[in-house]
């Protein structure tokens, strides 16, 4: 089963009511680092659910010179270019690091990012390894993440065992994610509401059922 709709959930069913992000900032950053690094930028904006591309010259080569806009927080002709396996892989990754970030205090989140080996395929139907870096934004002191910004390029800045890491950019320490985490990942009272926005409740109901508010839910 995909860890896809799982992790789309928990992106976008954060409480986004008071948040209010500066996008045009972040745009910029991710416009610059596209053209300096060579690499293909994209800015997932989880409250709307849209994301921004910046191919960079290196989407020329993955034939995605022109993909600019996404109605969606994925960017899936990337996506596309990677094997199910790998996509899949990703996924799970990213749900991993999520998961691990909100184990930590809230002002040492925007200490760490996640770097993750994989291929896609050329338009010339060669498959190149990259380094996905990838990073969650949070709102200032707060646990809620707006935005998602992944970076693909043929950048390693350091070799590492295993398929995913997450780094501290501080200390620049680093520890493999494993399924050890796995486990934690949602708890049963998440489970619960998880279930029961599957069957179409809305916020109110779900807190009525459950006996908790609805800022919790």
């Amino acid at each position: 089963m995909s860890n896809l709709p799982k992790l789309s959930k928990l992106l976008q069913n954060q409480s986004f009511e008071s948040v209010r992000p500066c996008m045009q900032d972040l745009f910029t950053y991710a416009e610059n680092v596209a053209r300096i690094e060579n690499v293909i930028a994209v800015v997932s904006d989880l409250k709307n659910g849209t994301s921004r591309i910046f191919p960079g010259k290196l989407g020329a080569i993955f034939g995605i010179s022109g993909y600019e806009k996404e109605n969606s927080i994925w960017e899936k002709a990337i996506l596309n270019l990677m094997t199910a396996d790998e996509r899949e892989e990703k996924y799970l990754s990213e749900l991993r690091f999520f998961n691990f970030l909100r184990h930590i205090p809230v002002r040492l989140r925007s200490d760490y990012y996640m770097v993750s080996k994989l291929s896609m395929k050329t338009t010339a139907d060669e498959r190149i390894n990259l380094i996905h870096r990838m990073y969650y934004i949070h709102a200032t002191d707060s646990d809620v993440v707006t935005h998602a910004l992944c970076l693909y390029g043929r950048i390693q800045p350091f070799d590492f065992v295993g398929k995913s890491v997450i780094v501290n950019s501080i200390t620049g320490i680093h520890e493999e994610i494993t399924s050890a985490r796995d486990a934690s990942i949602l708890s049963k009272r998440e489970q619960q509401v998880l279930r029961l926005i599957d069957s179409g409740k809305t916020s109110a109901e779900i807190a009525a059922v459950l006996s908790i508010s609805k800022n919790t839910v």
